[in-house]
């Protein structure tokens, strides 16, 4: 079991950040820690789930829910990476489905972390020991484009990019049943599940959440769309699709009871094919893509067969 802490907002702490509150207050960890506990709604105001800019007001509560701390250190492992590109700031790999990003309960060992430690030889280059440079997340069984920083300086920057929403993001995804609007947009403030806590659903009191789609093809029970989220939430795209009844094939979570072709792929049919951003150092314009997977081009194939 983790700790929970709480405060009452006095005058003192009024038209303050709340991650500044609470990174002075010194007890839940780094900036870093704090912001993923916010978003993984952890941190709540008045009992509901907030931002990590939220000013705060006189009588106010703050209760946080500060998880467990790990019994074990990651160590060096060595996992093979694909690597899309890299410079003396940046590394960028095309993670495959099934490698989980940071270690967790259940899977301590042979994560993306890992990988890391052994490239970087042992060490870590951010300040946060649990990221490894990592700046944002896959999904477990979601494959793509994933961005690391090398150092302090630069994850630091490229924070602030996803934060200011200056990332452009594409991923590309199979969904059960034929989605009869060309393209469209998804919104409704994401929040964890109010019975189910490994899940996240659309619910009063989430934080905003905005998905543009747009369908690329069509076949019989599913359908292939383009995906571009203008917010980072927890499973946001599964939840978005979720909500408007194409949940994405194969999801094991989020498609319990949904019909479709779900035995062309063996896990969740989504990807994340594409990164358009501004080198935190340089300025240039950086394109990044992860070609499909093996598994999505075979799936896609099959359905364009049955179609």
């Amino acid at each position: 079991m983790g700790e929970h802490y709480e405060w009452l907002v006095d005058p003192s702490a009024a038209k303050r950040r709340l991650d500044h509150f609470l990174v002075e207050a010194g007890v839940l960890g780094s900036r870093s820690q704090i912001h993923r506990m916010i978003s993984q709604g952890l941190v709540r105001l008045d009992g509901s789930e907030t931002k990590a800019g939220a000013l705060l007001r006189v009588g106010q509560r703050i209760d946080a829910e500060k998880p467990a701390t790990r019994a074990r250190t990651a160590t060096a492992e060595e996992i093979p990476l694909t690597v899309l590109y890299e410079d003396p700031y940046l590394l960028v790999v095309d993670k495959p489905a099934g490698l989980v990003v940071h270690p967790a309960p259940g899977h301590w060992s042979g994560t993306l972390v890992h990988a890391l430690l052994h490239r970087w030889g042992g060490e870590q280059p951010t300040a946060d020991p649990e990221r490894c440079g990592i700046v944002h997340r896959l999904d477990k069984d979601t494959s793509g484009v994933l961005l690391v920083a090398k150092d302090v300086a630069t994850h630091e920057q490229l924070a602030a990019m996803f934060r200011r929403r200056e990332v452009r993001k594409q991923y590309t995804a199979l969904v059960c049943g034929v989605v009869r609007e060309d393209s469209g947009d998804i919104a409704g403030p994401i929040g964890r599940h109010r019975t189910d806590r490994k899940k996240m659903s659309i619910r009063e009191g989430g934080r905003e959440s905005h998905t543009r789609f747009e369908v690329a093809e069509r076949y019989r029970g599913a359908s292939l769309v383009k995906l571009f989220p203008l917010t980072g939430r927890t499973h946001q795209l599964r939840v978005h699709l979720a909500s408007i009844g194409h949940p994405v094939l194969s999801d094991p979570v989020y498609a319990r009871g949904h019909h479709g072709p779900h035995s062309v792929i063996t896990r969740q049919a989504l990807h994340a094919e594409r990164l358009r951003l501004l080198h935190p150092r340089s300025g240039e314009v950086l394109r990044l893509r992860s070609p499909w997977p093996a598994d999505l081009k075979s799936a896609v194939e099959r359905l364009r067969e049955i179609a």
